[in-house]
């Protein structure tokens, strides 16, 4: 019973999402010639420590702050059902921190072993993105309840997770690179807009002031179509400068069904239809990732 509950709290469904990243920047590296496999493995398992820190966490701080409730459209959450204590899931938080941290020390030790300056910052953007997993929703300043989780997921999901997954083989980063990691930053705001669309009535009415909450819901829905197009014109982009090959761009394939999802938001007016609509975004993303490192991978 309490396996299942954990797991609920891990919230697997999101996992492949947050690997999305990671796939992007290390195929980014492998065009420029970089590859390691202990590396990109390492950077898996750490990106993968990041999020269930912040599910764990996400679940603790709705929880205790009552965000989570009968208002709320999603699925019931561990603490909120009641088959995961307070204790619980803090104790499962300090193991997820910890074990991350195991990740991210043996990760920079096999990336900068010798390069102590590069060792030191990206020490430090560990531990911010620890902190900011947490932070999201635990905590009297908690940001996710003052409409800036949109910036950290573009940041740390993106930017960061493209970016400095790039950095740890190839030790620089390039203009075009920019694009790609900006597209799947977008794409990860998404989601989270999308997740706030479904919960605007209850968060609206717990305080908990989302960017979706702060904007209104049509707005908000204007705010996701402008996400879904810029990330589609990114990848574009990217393409037009780096592609040599027809089957260098089968990722943008993954935006078809983003199309058909743009529509069917622009559709809805009820949040509860919001809710199979995450799995197609998150899905859709990471599947863009996956094409992406197929398509500079597969006939090299």
């Amino acid at each position: 019973m309490k396996a299942k509950a954990w797991l609920s709290a891990v919230r697997l469904r999101t996992l492949p999402l947050s690997v999305s990243g990671i796939l992007v920047g290390t195929t980014l590296a492998g065009i420029y010639g970089h590859s390691n496999p202990a590396i990109f493995s390492l950077a898996i398992l750490t990106t993968l420590g990041f999020q269930i820190t912040s599910n764990l966490a996400n679940d603790y701080g709705d929880g205790v702050k009552g965000t989570d409730n009968a208002d709320r459209i999603g699925p019931q959450r561990a603490y909120q059902s009641g088959s995961l204590s307070q204790k619980e899931l803090k104790t499962g938080i300090v193991l997820s921190v910890g074990i991350t941290l195991i990740f991210i020390v043996v990760l920079l030790y096999l990336a900068f072993s010798t390069e102590i300056l590069y060792l030191i910052l990206f020490a430090v953007l560990g531990v911010v993105s620890i902190w900011a997993a947490i932070r999201y929703t635990v905590g009297n300043s908690a940001y996710g309840y003052r409409g800036l989780g949109d910036i950290f997921v573009f940041c740390f999901f993106g930017l960061l997770s493209v970016l400095g997954s790039m950095f740890l083989f190839t030790k620089y980063i390039t203009f075009s690179s920019v694009l790609p990691a900006t597209a799947i930053g977008l794409l990860s705001t998404a989601v989270l807009n999308l997740n706030n669309l479904r919960d605007f009535q209850s968060d609206k009415k717990s305080n908990k002031n989302t960017l979706v909450v702060k904007l209104g819901f049509k707005n908000a829905k204007r705010y996701h179509y402008g996400l879904l197009v810029a990330s589609f014109l990114c990848m574009t982009l990217f393409m037009y400068i780096q592609m040599k090959h027809w089957y260098n761009a089968i990722c943008m394939v993954a935006y078809l069904p983003l199309f058909n999802h743009f529509l069917k938001v622009y559709r809805t007016q009820n949040p509860l239809q919001f809710d199979p609509e995450l799995k197609k975004v998150a899905l859709s993303t990471f599947f863009l990732a996956v094409f992406f490192y197929l398509g500079f991978n597969i006939f090299l």
